[in-house]
């Protein structure tokens, strides 16, 4: 499900074009005024979304996201963003938005803000991977296991940055503050600015003795198994995020978020469109016009070993190619929420290349009779 296209504009809308768009739609799919309740749910969930420009942003980046909280695995879900109740009040959290300014103009760059403090300068990088699954896997909740190269809390110093009995002190050129001014002088005259202190790097404190396995950076390359919960009814392009689980901060700061980006397998009997299956049934001459019950693999069954249930069809007479069969629930989950979709099978009346003679005899009277 694409935002844009659910809204009819380009992704370079503007805000305004964006909001008459939405109300166009919504007055036209409102269920109160006898509209399609699903649609205008999708329609509010886009708006909700690229009416906000930071929600925006990262769609464009990760596409539709949803949170798995650090050390959840299992325990459930939240949307980033709306999707009903489920969604309100709930925000997309990359960083606080006033350390990347502060990051290019300096802290206080907009009027005395807040100060970026010394562990936003430490924090962790963010960690993106992507993960493949079949089909059968978003009928069901699982958990895959992922071992990831990166950064990790140095054992040694557990993330302090010094030698164990050894102390951390305040540095003496900015007294902890991380900071110092500097005066610049120009044919404007002199001016006086905050800047990284050159002794500490800007950390306000300085080990004793820098640890001996990470050399003071309170971190160490190494490797992780996390457990990524994927919930039932994902689809391709859906991202995750694992708050923690990225990149370990420096010196005991803040670790990065992973963003685990899914993508479902296509099958070799079953076409997904949303949250709907649609397959193909053969059938010959004799079932379609006289009618029978024929039986069907589903994609349910014994997932761990790969086993597939059965269903059983039944052929109207006078089936022709190209009728569909629905039937109700046996499409994929929908993603959270209850309920699942539909399996929609096409009939198709297979014409023999070869007879047998009894064939040809039997074809032989029923064209006689007209048939």
């Amino acid at each position: 499900m694409d935002y844009y296209e659910l809204l009819g504009v380009q992704k370079t809308a503007s805000e305004d074009e964006i909001k008459k768009a939405f109300h166009k739609l919504a007055h036209k799919y409102h269920p109160d005024k006898g509209g399609d309740e699903k649609k205008f749910k999708e329609i509010n969930e886009a708006y909700q979304v690229l009416s906000d420009k930071q929600k925006r942003a990262q769609y464009d980046q990760y596409g539709r996201v949803f949170d798995q909280g650090a050390g959840d695995a299992g325990q459930g879900f939240n949307w980033a963003w709306g999707n009903g109740a489920q969604g309100e009040g709930v925000e997309f959290d990359m960083g606080d938005i006033g350390d990347v300014f502060e990051e290019f103009f300096g802290a206080g760059a907009f009027g005395g803000g807040r100060r970026a403090t010394k562990k936003d300068a430490r924090k962790g990088k963010d960690i993106q991977v992507d993960i493949e699954i079949n089909l059968e896997r978003t009928l069901k909740e699982s958990v895959e296991k992922i071992n990831l190269a990166k950064q990790v809390v140095c054992n040694r110093c557990a993330g302090v940055g010094a030698e164990p009995g050894t102390k951390v002190k305040e540095c003496f050129s900015c007294r902890g503050s991380g900071q110092v001014q500097q005066v610049k002088k120009t044919i404007f005259g002199s001016f006086t600015s905050l800047g990284v202190c050159p002794e500490c790097k800007g950390e306000g404190t300085i080990p004793e003795k820098p640890c001996n396995v990470c050399k003071g950076e309170g971190r160490t390359k190494g490797q992780e198994t996390i457990d990524v919960t994927i919930p039932a009814g994902i689809d391709t392009n859906q991202v995750i995020r694992i708050d923690g689980k990225g990149e370990a901060g420096r010196k005991g700061a803040k670790a990065g978020n992973l963003f685990v980006r899914i993508f479902v397998k296509k099958h070799n009997v079953f076409d997904r469109r949303g949250d709907d299956l649609f397959s193909f049934v053969d059938i010959n001459f004799s079932q379609a016009a006289m009618g029978d019950n024929v039986e069907m693999k589903i994609l349910d069954g014994d997932l761990p070993t790969g086993r597939q249930a059965n269903i059983l069809l039944e052929v109207p007479a006078g089936t022709e190619t190209g009728k569909v069969l629905r039937i109700s629930g046996k499409g994929i989950p929908h993603f959270g929420g209850y309920g699942r979709g539909n399996l929609y099978v096409e009939f198709k009346v297979k014409t023999p290349k070869k007879l047998s003679k009894k064939q040809k005899e039997l074809f032989e009277r029923l064209k006689e009779e007209g048939f």
